[in-house]
Formats: structure tokens, sequence, C-alpha cells
């Protein structure tokens, strides 16, 4: 199971590093930015499937790599393009990790 977690995290870098290419592309206006757009999502969707397939419950999946995609993105956009950052978006970024704790603790519950 640590290689399938290990396998969502690759997807979400992989997703994190596409959209923050999709900003700096600047609406396509800067087409070499096109590549790592394309290529992120492609390669992000194949490693879900293969998470998926690895056993991964959908929900969780997707839950994760939602939620950590968002704060990645935020905290990367933040350094790298100047984005707002406030303490009521870390406090929503909290409530989200919350959320997948306690979705990743019900797939280890029997009902």
């Amino acid at each position: 199971m640590a290689v399938t977690w290990l396998l969502l995290f690759v997807t979400i870098m992989c997703e994190v590093v596409a959209t923050l290419s999709l900003r700096a592309s600047a609406g396509f206006s800067k087409p070499i930015w096109a590549i790592p757009v394309v290529a992120g999502y492609v390669v992000c969707f194949y490693l879900l499937s293969v998470v998926l397939e690895r056993g991964m419950p959908t929900a969780l999946a997707y839950g994760v790599w939602s939620c950590v995609g968002i704060i990645l993105t935020a905290i990367a956009a933040r350094v790298i393009f100047h984005d707002p950052l406030n303490w009521r978006m870390a406090a929503g970024m909290a409530v989200m990790i919350i959320g997948i704790a306690i979705m990743q603790w019900g797939t280890h519950s029997a009902g």
C-alpha cells in the first residue's frame, strides 16, 4: 500500500506542475508552457488510474488528490506568482486536511 500512496503523491505533484504551468502560460500566449501542462495532466490521470487499479478507494484517492493538490498549488502560487494566501485560506486548508483525515479513517472502519 505504501507504493500506492507514493504513486498518488507523484500524481499530485504532476497535477500541481501542470496547473502552475497553465498559469505560467498566460492564457497560452507563451506556448512553450503547453508542454508541461499537457504532459503533467496526461501523466497525472494515468497515475491516478494506476492508484485506483491498485485498490485505493476512489473517494479517498480523489479526495487526497484534490486536497493536497489545492494546498500545494496555493502555496507554490504564493511563492512563484505572489498570489494571495491569507489566514482565511489557511483555515480552509486546515478544514480540508481534517476532512481528508476523517475520510481516510473511514476507509478502515466496517461502517
